[in-house]
């Protein structure tokens, strides 16, 4: 692997609100503060709306320091000669609150209450809510929110979009729909996952104070960039890993071979599928450089010997979860569960592992989307989608292993936290998360812990970014492969 290129850092409201404080207690001004992001975020607004033509716009501010931001931003665009008003909620005026006020009204800036837009604007700043937003907006909130929406002109978020949570990315429930934000001080996690990227649009960060030795991150952004090395002249099919693909009910045999094309496709130097024989015809067909065998007809010496033969191993895909297959699981989990080989648990060996809940050993990755993480912690998936960060530790620490909460911003848990930044709404498809698990099979049997569980996710979801460049609709994972070939080859 190429040497470890710096991962932003992700953190928790919580913590940078601390982080401002500590700033202030450092005798810095948070008047001054708050001047000094105004004025930046305003100088890059000046440019972007050169660039679109932009001349009218209307700030929307709410009753805290988001607001102050707001009024501030108003008077610098204001006096760099473009059209500003602000519309305004009219409680909780703090004497910091109304100084930046009256220095908008000074540069002649109009303030009208409430948010009953008298024009219709060029573009829209929304300065309503910050990350300290905790809880469903009410309807009157909802309502100005939607308002707003539906306004024809660029959206423009001050910190975070209004009504999305700063730590979850959840709409609390609806929320501003910026194209751009610029988010102040470090970014946030729910700037990254969830529904974030409904939400966010186009973000640049805001660095107005320099981190100190207390600041924690909660997760870091996996790096877009993932270089695999080069192979050596002389290598030969064994020297890439043999990866062993485990699944395949008779009624379901499409998942164990997108699997295996997938693990092919990421370099792996042989492949073997282990599935009812009803399926290998059609296997061979597709792929003639798999290797088969009966999952009915093997012996218990016959899979503890083969284990004895491979690097990693995918388990469940296309399993069922009948008696047969329940009957499978159970022969085939604690035997690997009792190597040292990487074992990736996926489908339905991770609906038997919440029916029997047992610690995996260390080199086991899980990779569960929302619904089997629901099953597995015993939640709804409502609940694991409300924070899906909280899960994934959740998931960790009743399980043990390395996980993969799949979805938009996909969050990996290895020794630290990822999110997953690639990846689009196209791969929501049937396939996707068994092309996924062949891809981890396949990079681990050839790199095990010199490749991180991050990086692959990330060229998964680079793979299905580069499907998807003449549109997301209709993408279909069994095309994934010719995706992956191009990017781990880059």
């Amino acid at each position: 692997m190429q040497p470890q290129v710096y991962h932003s850092p992700v953190y928790h409201r919580q913590v940078i609100q601390a982080w401002e404080q500590r700033w202030f207690q450092q005798n810095n001004s948070a008047y001054g503060l708050m001047q000094q992001v105004a004025w930046f975020i305003s100088q890059r607004l000046i440019v972007l709306f050169k660039d679109k033509n932009i001349q009218k716009i209307a700030v929307c501010c709410g009753q805290g320091n988001n607001a102050g931001d707001g009024y501030l931003i108003s008077k610098y665009l204001k006096q760099a000669g473009l059209n500003v008003d602000i519309y305004a909620a009219e409680k909780g005026q703090s004497a910091q609150l109304k100084k930046a006020q009256k220095e908008a009204l000074d540069c002649g800036v109009e303030i009208y209450p409430h948010f009953d837009f008298k024009i219709q604007y060029d573009a829209y700043i929304d300065a309503l809510f910050g990350i300290g937003l905790n809880r469903a907006l009410d309807e009157q909130w909802q309502t100005i929110i939607q308002a707003i929406n539906h306004q024809q002109g660029l959206k423009i978020a001050v910190d975070i979009s209004s009504g999305l949570n700063a730590n979850t990315g959840r709409a609390m429930p609806v929320c501003i729909q910026a194209d751009y934000t610029y988010t102040i001080l470090g970014l946030k996690a729910g700037l990254f996952t969830g529904q974030a990227k409904e939400f966010v649009g186009m973000l640049e960060l805001i660095s107005a104070i320099p981190p100190d030795d207390t600041l924690r991150p909660m997760a870091y952004l996996s790096h877009t960039s993932v270089s695999l090395p080069k192979r050596k002249a002389y290598g030969h099919k064994g020297s890439y890993g043999h990866v062993l693909v485990i699944g395949g009910h008779a009624t379901m045999g499409g998942a164990v071979i997108m699997a295996a094309e997938a693990a092919f496709a990421s370099g792996a130097g042989k492949v073997t599928v282990i599935c009812d024989a009803k399926h290998h015809t059609a296997i061979l067909a597709r792929a003639p450089n798999i290797m088969l065998a009966d999952i009915n007809a093997m012996t218990e010496d016959e899979r503890v010997s083969i284990l004895q033969h491979i690097d990693a191993v995918c388990f469940g895909m296309g399993l069922g979860r009948d008696a047969w297959a329940k009957s499978q699981y159970e022969q085939w989990f604690n035997l690997l569960q009792n190597t040292d080989v990487d074992v990736i648990l996926d489908a339905d060996a991770l609906w038997f592992l919440a029916e029997q809940p047992n610690k995996v050993h260390p080199k086991t990755y899980l990779t569960p989307h929302p619904g089997e993480a629901a099953k597995l912690l015993g939640i709804s998936t409502a609940e694991i989608e409300n924070d899906r960060i909280a899960a994934i530790h959740q998931l960790q620490e009743r399980y043990a292993g390395q996980w993969v909460l799949k979805g938009s911003g996909s969050l990996t848990l290895e020794n630290e936290l990822y999110i997953c930044t690639a990846g689009n709404a196209g791969m929501g498809t049937g396939g996707m998360g068994d092309v996924l698990a062949g891809m981890i099979a396949s990079l681990k049997a050839q790199f095990h812990e010199d490749i991180q569980l991050n990086e692959i996710v990330m060229l998964h979801a680079l793979a299905g970014d580069e499907l998807a460049h003449t549109g997301e609709r209709g993408l279909q994972a069994q095309d994934m492969k010719h995706a992956i070939y191009k990017i781990v080859n880059q």
